[in-house]
């Protein structure tokens, strides 16, 4: 007899496990709830209509899936993932780190970020993971600015990381941007969490060295409305100057102050 029977799959690549909709209408792809022997499992609809396998007993549909529990079954995929992951990147001996799993519903594959000093052959690693988790898996690898974006952090100024936030991607950074910008050459001061230089060193970077451009040298000598002065200091985000006159008076001047 033919019954209203409705194909459904817990994992993108598990097996198709046969349910009753009851009264309830649904359509290829809908997220359902299926009363399981585990409990109430998230499910989509990959077939509708046909006939119950002989001797199996369909599984009840209890009701259409909420976006929210939809969201928890991917992110509890996520992180079995993560965790299988880790567990057999140790079996296997391989120097990485798993970082963060992303999941796309559209191509239902997961995607798994991992960092390591060295290149990794990670090939059995991936078809092992895609085994156990019924699921497309692909590894990738990120460098040391990829990771703090991937995992998230506060910085130096106290805010969220830029990467994180709104940088779309990585510029160019060197030490040449933090010299222009008289900072204190000290790693530990000019460098964000992942290790490289501070991304913000570039934010500003032509202003300070049009500024700086202007900027009359240290100990050069130097005309102003009240004579002649000797450099003491530069200040290129007052733009001003600090000056020693004749007779040893020390003043801050602005730099449109001095005579060209």
């Amino acid at each position: 007899m033919m019954n209203d029977i409705i194909g459904v799959k817990f994992r993108p690549r598990g097996k198709v496990t046969h349910c009753d909709p009851g009264e309830l209408s649904v359509q290829v792809n809908d997220y359902v709830i299926v009363e399981s022997g585990d409990g109430p499992l998230v499910a989509r609809v990959v077939s509708i209509g046909g006939r119950s396998p002989s001797g199996e007993q369909p599984m009840r549909v209890l009701r259409h899936a909420q976006a929210e529990e939809v969201e928890e079954a991917w992110s509890n995929l996520k992180l079995e993932a993560l965790s299988q992951c880790r567990e057999m990147a140790v079996k296997f001996g391989l120097q990485m780190k798993p970082l963060v799993v992303h999941y796309d519903p559209r191509t239902e594959h997961l995607t798994i970020f991992f960092s390591a000093e060295d290149r990794v052959d990670f090939r059995e690693l991936v078809r092992k993971l895609s085994h156990e988790l019924q699921t497309r898996v692909e590894l990738r690898q990120a460098g040391a600015r990829d990771e703090a974006k991937l995992l998230g952090c506060v910085g130096r100024c106290g805010y969220g990381l830029c990467c994180q936030n709104f940088l779309a991607s990585f510029a160019s950074v060197s030490i040449k941007m933090a010299k222009e910008q008289s900072l204190a050459l000290n790693p530990m001061k000019i460098s964000g969490i992942c290790g490289r230089l501070l991304c913000c060193l570039a934010y500003e970077s032509k202003d300070y060295a049009a500024v700086k451009k202007k900027m009359p040298q240290l100990k050069h000598e130097v005309l102003t409305p009240r004579g002649k002065a000797r450099v003491l200091s530069t200040n290129l985000l007052k733009e001003t100057v600090t000056v020693q006159f004749e007779s040893g008076v020390i003043s801050e001047l602005a730099l449109g102050e001095l005579v060209q």
